[in-house]
């Protein structure tokens, strides 16, 4: 182990630009480390008492447009005092030509060096950006393990889902945030701010000790793991008697009081999506059995309709985009969408502003809300997730859609102009048979069978999109086995077969599929302890970037790391991936605490097996999970009676008057 970094931080932060700038026509796309995008925030260095750095650990492509960091650039740098910028991945030609030229990784704002800000917070959606996390780590000239950093270090903070089990990164991050960011990216600020006026008392050990303090940022360092004889872990506790035996998630509870992103971020380069995104409500109940992100967000929090109506306003105002994305795990959902939908599509007929739904819940959409998503002519992609094809495998994973509702909802899509529907399945689900997974064949045989007959033309199309099913945390899930690659992949060879053993039908359907390998080492990632770390580690040494992308993932890299590293621990990677969780076991996640009971989760995996449908707790009975009383919340649903008319005239365009009802 080196000894920890004291080489002070710079004071004046100067641009690399000078260096960067002749590299940049050696490279791919090179607009997209230039910066100065609409919506851009470029502050004084020496004003600032705070300074973040902020990464999506992807190319600018796909991080530009996350809403997360989006939010958090914005909050930070409403403060007066407070500075943050933007860093994203670069690829692997410009990282080659970086350290020939040692051009450290940079801001692409400001291009300031990484490694002068005081907080490099990281924000993961997915485990498969860890590796770009220590390449913009190791870019930044920041030690590679957080043991190694000394004061004039950045503290690197991990947000985003992934951060809900951050133990597979504990050895690279100082700390986590678990839950929403807008009220803690603001209280660390503070902790920052206050310890740097003191004059850094007791250095780098704490700063950190005082963000433990708070209950809601897990530092890693502060945390021993033993181990049983067998792999498994023995327990999980507190090296030192001030820090908090669990650590709890962020809820910020009224959406409405941060109404994010006022000025969103028009990209130069295309990216991913380029749209005005809203979120109008936070959480979901509908407790689908495989999903991380309903289970960790909740309570149910919506934005009312009248913010959202604002914000829309306001947004395409600033930024001039075309479309309106209305987001949030299951949009149709919302209490007031149908009210919401018509009065945006009334606002803007007649314009060329179009709105979208992304993954549409089958039994929630319906005749009025396509006919509003169409009324000015341009009908965006729709996307539907059954999740599962068979009934029986559905109520295993509580997706309570019939194949009734599916066909009822795409026929009601393609009446009303839609020629393309996208739908959603996974594959490798717990208890799953050749048979569930050749259905989806049969179910998109019957859509076109249906759409064909109810518009009389054959020009309609469905893609069926296949993932690998991933065990995530904190989910009813996380103790189940995954399922093998070549398990996976012969099913999916089965079911493009049955798709095209009907010529007819299967030229109207679009087959598009991630094999088992990559979504086995997401497993390893996301249900990972410390010791995968060394993995992480391993990989990346020998290459690994950009492991989201199917041209850079390599199985065979990950695979051979995993043969190197794990069986010094005595374990290996099926010991991580394929093997079923008992009851009992210390999951690596346990002292972290999403504000779900665990009893609850393990209750739910049992009547998951039991092929037992549970409720939406939003509209009956309370089923205990634990959220609202551990959270000190409640769930939150309209309607607020509210509409988004009347509409006056402004600037050519039709928006709502000041005197909304």
């Amino acid at each position: 182990m080196s000894a920890p970094s004291t080489t002070p931080r710079s004071a004046v932060a100067n641009s690399v630009w000078p260096r960067l700038e002749p590299l940049l026509p050696q490279v791919a796309k090179p607009i997209q480390y230039v910066g100065g995008e609409l919506g851009a925030v470029a502050k004084d260095w020496d004003t600032a008492a705070v300074r973040w750095a902020l990464m999506y650990p992807d190319a600018y492509e796909v991080g530009l447009p996350n809403q997360g960091v989006q939010i958090l650039y914005e909050v930070l740098n409403e403060q007066p005092d407070v500075l943050a910028e933007r860093t994203y991945a670069v690829w692997p030609d410009l990282e080659r030509l970086m350290r020939a030229h040692q051009v450290p990784q940079f801001t692409i704002d400001a291009h300031r060096p990484v490694r002068d800000f005081d907080v490099f917070g990281v924000s993961f959606a997915t485990e498969l950006g860890y590796t770009n996390l220590l390449t913009a780590i190791d870019l930044a000239g920041i030690p590679l393990l957080a043991a190694d950093r000394g004061d004039a270090d950045p503290v690197v903070v991990a947000g985003g889902h992934a951060a809900f089990n951050p133990e597979p990164i504990a050895a690279f991050v100082d700390a986590a945030v678990l839950g929403d960011g807008e009220e803690a990216v603001l209280e660390i600020t503070t902790i920052v701010r206050e310890w740097k006026a003191e004059g850094s008392p007791g250095g780098r050990d704490e700063l950190l000790l005082r963000l433990a303090r708070t209950e809601s940022v897990y530092v890693p360092r502060f945390y021993d793991v033993d181990y049983l004889p067998d792999g498994r872990i023995q327990r999980v506790v507190p090296n030192r008697p001030d820090v908090p035996f669990r650590v709890h998630k962020r809820t910020t509870m009224d959406l409405d009081a941060w109404p994010y992103p006022k000025k969103p971020l028009v990209p130069l380069a295309e990216t991913v999506h380029e749209r005005y995104a809203v979120e109008i409500f936070r959480g979901c109940t509908r407790g689908c059995r495989f999903c991380q992100a309903g289970m960790i967000t909740r309570p149910v929090r919506e934005r009312s309709i009248t913010t959202v109506g604002q914000m829309v306003r306001e947004g395409l105002e600033f930024s001039g985009f075309h479309e309106v994305g209305l987001l949030s795990l299951s949009s149709a959902d919302h209490s007031e969408i149908g009210d919401m939908c018509s009065g945006l599509a009334q606002q803007y007929e007649g314009t060329n502003v179009s709105l979208s739904l992304p993954s549409t819940r089958v039994d929630a959409f319906n005749i009025d809300l396509a006919q509003e998503l169409a009324r000015n002519g341009r009908r965006t992609g729709l996307t539907f997730a059954p999740e599962g094809g068979s009934e029986r495998i559905r109520k295993v994973i509580n997706k309570m859609v019939s194949k009734e509702d599916l066909i009822r909802t795409v026929v009601t899509a393609y009446t009303n102009g839609w020629r393309q529907v996208k739908l959603y399945f996974m594959c490798g689900l717990p208890t799953e048979t050749d048979e569930d997974v050749l259905e989806i064949a049969a179910m998109a045989h019957e859509v076109i069978r249906a759409g064909r007959a109810a518009t009389g033309s054959r020009d309609i199309r469905c893609t069926v999109s296949i993932g690998g099913f991933v065990p995530k945390p904190h989910t009813p899930f996380q103790w189940a086995a995954m399922a093998r690659p070549e398990v996976i992949d012969n099913r999916l060879r089965l079911l493009k077969q049955a798709v095209n053993a009907d010529r007819s039908l299967g030229r109207a359907i679009g087959f598009r599929y991630h094999d088992g390998e990559p979504s086995l080492i997401e497993g390893l990632l996301s249900r990972g302890d410390r010791r995968v770390g060394a993995v992480i580690r391993r990989v990346w040494e020998n290459g690994g970037r950009f492991d989201g992308w199917s041209e850079h993932f390599s199985y065979q890299r990950w695979v051979e790391a995993a043969a190197e590293v794990l069986p010094d621990f005595g374990v290996d990677l099926d010991w991580y991936t394929t093997r079923e969780r008992d009851e009992l076991e210390v999951l690596p996640w346990d002292h972290l605490d999403s504000g779900l009971d665990k009893d609850w989760l393990w209750q739910d995996w049992q009547d998951a097996l039991g092929e037992y449908e549970q409720d939406d707790c939003r509209w009956t009975p309370c089923f205990d999970c634990g959220v609202c009383p551990a959270m000190d919340t409640e769930i939150q649903i309209g309607p607020t009676g509210r509409k988004l008319l009347p509409l006056t005239p402004v600037n050519g365009l039709r928006v709502p008057s000041d005197a909304q009802q």
